[in-house]
């Protein structure tokens, strides 16, 4: 694999960092170690700017190149998942109910490389602008990097994000231009009838088989409302109602996912659900009250950038490793956000086998580190390449 050499050197350093944040987990906005390591981290490696404090533990480090040019992005996200760790691992969470389940201390160590390799050799024009963003899983601490004004204060003019993906090839680059992931929204229904003796029916206005029902044909939407072609994923996640045997309850409380490329899509499926409460409220006679709540919106790879992107992990990983046409799948993710603002690409970076993400027994593969900083590095040095050189 033709990585960097420089940044070969201190792989072994990479794989310090990454195994001492998996012992230190933090959630949401909460990343204050974490962020005290990395900005630690930075100024030994000698970043002309540190920024602290965005998105309450988000950093922004700047390096300058040499001569005037541009300013590229790169993100890496720091915060972990609320699960019980299962590795047994030595470098195991020492958070107790919190962990590193989806590799974004890996992906701090791959940028954190990338950032002593840029600060040493400055073989570059214009800027680097290394954004390590907390409340990727939950909150959205990139919508609110970007609504905090990163973009512009820092005058990003491109941004770019790598993913570990374990059960792909090792050391193979996964993306496509267009969308790679999907919008994730949430939606909740509150169903009110009248409780009673299960003995009694007829006394009683039944949320349960409403609930049934409505769950079911919140399934029509995909199979008979949706062209086949599109991509549409409703998914029924929670039902809560009851507390016995012989009483029917008073309420039912039903919540779920909808997963969306499509803007269209996305409105078609409001509507839909919003008429299917509805109208069962008026078959079963009873309240149903129907929340939707927008989520993370599809992840949607700029053309340009992301041939770029392929071509640059081709100078790493070789032509037969990246996946230049990758399906899109049906996860979230945050960057989203940063790409609705400036142009740019996100890429998947095989780990090889492995527990998935979000698994209790998920970690990181410290072999791919080295790879993932080595594209940072190259992307920058090809996309703002020093004049004359």
């Amino acid at each position: 694999m033709p990585v960097v050499n420089r940044i070969a050197d201190f792989s072994a350093d990479m794989t310090a960092w990454r195994q001492h944040l998996h012992t230190i987990p933090e959630l949401g906005l909460e990343c204050h170690q974490t962020a005290a390591f990395v900005a630690e981290r930075l100024r030994e490696f000698g970043v002309d700017e540190l920024h602290e404090g965005i998105a309450k533990t988000g950093i922004v480090a700047i390096i300058n190149g040499q001569g005037a040019g541009p300013t590229i992005g790169l993100r890496a996200d720091m915060d972990a998942l609320p699960i019980t760790e299962e590795t047994g691992v030595p470098y195991a969470s020492t958070h107790e109910g919190k962990m590193h389940a989806c590799g974004h201390d890996g992906h701090t160590a791959m940028l954190l490389g990338a950032a002593k390799y840029l600060a040493e050799t400055r073989n570059f024009a214009g800027r680097v602008a290394l954004l390590f963003q907390p409340a990727e899983e939950i909150i959205g601490g990139g919508e609110i990097m970007v609504k905090e004004g990163v973009m512009d204060r820092f005058e990003i003019a491109q941004v770019y994000a790598i993913h570990n993906a374990p059960g792909l090839e090792f050391g193979r680059f996964h993306t496509t231009p267009g969308p790679i992931m999907a919008a994730a929204d949430t939606f909740t229904i509150n169903l009110t009838g009248k409780g009673g003796h299960g003995a009694r029916p007829h006394d009683c206005v039944d949320p349960v088989v409403a609930a049934c029902a409505i769950v079911q044909s919140l399934q029509t939407i995909v199979s008979r409302n949706t062209d086949p072609k599109a991509q549409l994923v409703i998914s029924t996640t929670q039902i809560h109602t009851g507390t016995t045997d012989n009483v029917i309850p008073e309420e039912v409380y039903i919540n779920g996912t909808v997963r969306t490329f499509d803007k269209e899509v996305q409105a078609m499926v409001v509507r839909r659900m919003q008429a299917i409460v509805d109208g069962h409220a008026a078959s079963y006679d009873l309240q149903a009250e129907l929340d939707f709540e927008f989520g993370y919106p599809p992840t949607v790879n700029d053309a340009e950038k992301t041939d770029f992107a392929i071509d640059v992990a081709g100078d790493v990983a070789g032509e037969a490793g990246v996946e230049a046409a990758f399906p899109p799948v049906m996860g979230a993710e945050d960057f989203s956000y940063m790409l609705e603002a400036r142009p740019g690409a996100y890429l998947m970076l095989g780990q090889g086998e492995g527990a998935g993400v979000h698994h209790a027994k998920y970690n990181f593969n410290d072999e791919i580190a080295p790879i993932g900083a080595s594209f940072f590095a190259r992307l920058v040095e090809r996309a703002q390449p020093v004049a004359g050189a």
